[in-house]
């Protein structure tokens, strides 16, 4: 199956996976593996005497560490092998469910190979429910996202950090496809996160939130999926291709325009069509995307090696039906990489900066837990800056980070973090505070506007 993930180009976020099996314990790999060898016949949730929420046989589900329009992501434990992992829970009458969805996607991906999961997708551990009430899916713990990464590093990376990012990404998403056929129609900064050290996967970038994502072949047919046109906006404004503006169906060119407008994004510190106001939403992302075709590529590229605006111009050329050349993409990369003299040695510019995290203050070269995403609106109960600004992570007693606020404006994200409200995570058992706490049911799925 082909899958187009990207489109869009999955703010950031937590959104779903933060991610799994490298947990407390030790290694993820080998440890996921074993604890989630009943995890697909047995989809049945447990409640034990002492109130205890478990996922499955093995999972425990422990403390709330992000929320957004699909419901709660929370951290869990693999009581089989003692590792955390993520747990996204939706409620069962959810008017638009993504849970199941989003899990035959990861299927086909293969991230239920806890033996041999492919790079940069999280793995998935089980899909069940919980409490009777809630469809769960259980993941790979993940660490920070991109945009929690780079806000640490003073919102620019270097060239060298930029190209070691692309060159993952341009080798990660010709995978998605040749082997599953599915794109993403959500993909930025925050559905981008770094793994963990305690499973060796803290070098690999991950792609999460499939919950948006399509098939762009179809599976009866054999077939690419028709070209159609006045479609709804789907994806994060601030990166989706000028073709997604316009109403037209998205395939594979259209998320690698999205990560374009991302690594111009992470080169220059914002994009020109950024920080635009208007009266309405919908007023808004038409101002965005009039901005985006009235920008030429020498224009926003100015300043930044010619490496950038030719894979812009090649993949704004595509067209829709067209399958990309994914080796001439990663050769502009590659070469500029050697020509600059860079070692590729996996040292990012975040790599030792410490940052806080829902189970601790730690350095992003060791151990760097989950990042969930954020809501588009700020909650009420959340500190703000002066200009507004959300902190990326919640105030956890005990910890101390270098992470600075986000402004909402720049904000498309699905999940919000939030301080866990179901007791204090601790050193020794980071999912020791669970809770039967409901789960408070979020809006429905958001489409970022009708355009029709």
């Amino acid at each position: 199956m082909k899958v187009n993930y990207l489109s869009g180009v999955p703010g950031a976020g937590a959104s779903n996976t933060a991610g799994g099996g490298g947990g407390g314990g030790g290694g993820g790999g080998g440890g996921g593996a074993r604890g989630g060898s009943s995890m697909y016949s047995a989809r049945h949730s447990v409640s034990s005497s002492s109130g205890v929420l478990m996922v499955g046989p093995n999972f425990r589900v422990g403390k709330k560490i992000g929320c957004g329009n699909f419901g709660e992501l929370r951290l869990g434990k693999n009581l089989y092998n003692n590792e955390h992992v993520a747990i996204k829970m939706e409620p069962m009458k959810s008017k638009a469910p993504q849970l199941h969805l989003e899990y035959r996607f990861y299927k086909l991906l293969g991230a239920h190979d806890t033996q041999s999961p492919p790079e940069g997708i999280p793995r998935v551990y089980h899909l069940g429910t919980c409490g009777g009430r809630y469809n769960a899916m259980v993941l790979e713990l993940l660490g920070p996202s991109l945009e929690d990464l780079f806000t640490l590093c003073g919102r620019k990376f270097s060239l060298k950090t930029v190209l070691m990012i692309a060159k993952q990404l341009v080798k990660t998403h010709p995978h998605t496809y040749e082997h599953s056929s599915v794109s993403v129609s959500n993909g930025r900064d925050e559905n981008f996160l770094i793994g963990r050290n305690s499973n060796k996967r803290d070098k690999i970038i991950h792609i999460i939130d499939f919950g948006l994502a399509k098939e762009y072949i179809d599976l009866d047919t054999n077939k690419h999926i028709p070209y159609r046109e006045h479609k709804s906006l789907t994806g994060t404004a601030r990166y989706m291709s000028i073709n997604t503006h316009m109403g037209k169906e998205q395939s594979r060119r259209d998320d690698l325009e999205a990560l374009g407008h991302m690594f111009m994004y992470f080169l220059r510190g914002s994009l020109p069509w950024q920080g635009l106001k208007a009266d309405t939403l919908k007023e808004r992302y038409q101002k965005i995307g009039d901005t985006k075709r009235a920008t030429p590529i020498d224009v926003l590229c100015d300043g930044h090696p010619e490496e950038f605006a030719k894979y812009l111009r090649y993949v704004r050329r595509l067209d829709f039906f067209e399958t990309p050349d994914y080796d001439h993409l990663r050769r502009l990369f590659q070469d500029l990489f050697y020509f600059k003299g860079y070692v590729d040695d996996g040292e990012f510019d975040w790599t030792g900066k410490t940052m806080s995290t829902p189970v601790g203050s730690l350095q992003t070269g060791h151990e760097v837990v989950v990042s969930p995403n954020r809501e588009r609106h700020t909650p009420a109960n959340k500190q703000t800056n002066s200009k507004g600004g959300v902190a990326a992570w919640p105030d956890v007693p005990k910890q101390t980070g270098t992470l600075g606020n986000l402004t909402p404006a720049d904000r498309h994200g699905s999940v919000q973090v939030v301080s866990s409200t179901n007791g204090e995570l601790n050193a020794d058992d980071p999912t020791a505070g669970h809770s039967n706490t409901p789960i408070t049911q979020q809006a429905e799925v958001e489409v970022v506007d009708e355009t029709k």
